[in-house]
């Protein structure tokens, strides 16, 4: 979603979304990062051990993009979707019964 915001090809609806005066560079990153998400949603289906680990990362680097994008012209507001989802995720990585079942101590 923030990707086609910033090719200005989706309605800001939440806020203004932009990158640092680069949109372009803001919907490549917001686009390899949903990228990466649709791979990763393969490994997760399939309950790969390494899957977990990667989740735990792609919600990192998704945080920190936010973080960036909101820094560099972007309203909270817009990006308070990213935050929220890839929060969630992280919570959701790290209870005990999502690591048992990919087999992590």
């Amino acid at each position: 979603m923030h990707a086609l915001q910033m090719l200005h090809l989706w309605p800001k609806l939440l806020g203004t979304a932009a990158f640092l005066g680069f949109d372009l560079i803001g919907a490549l990153l917001w686009g390899i990062l949903a990228t990466i998400y649709l791979w990763l949603a393969q490994m997760l289906w399939n309950v790969n051990s390494q899957a977990w680990m990667y989740l735990v990362l792609l919600a990192d680097l998704n945080l920190i993009l936010a973080c960036v994008s909101i820094l560099g012209a972007s309203s909270f507001q817009a990006m308070l979707p990213a935050v929220s989802v890839n929060r969630i995720v992280q919570i959701y990585c790290l209870l005990p019964g999502t690591k048992a079942s990919y087999g992590i101590a």
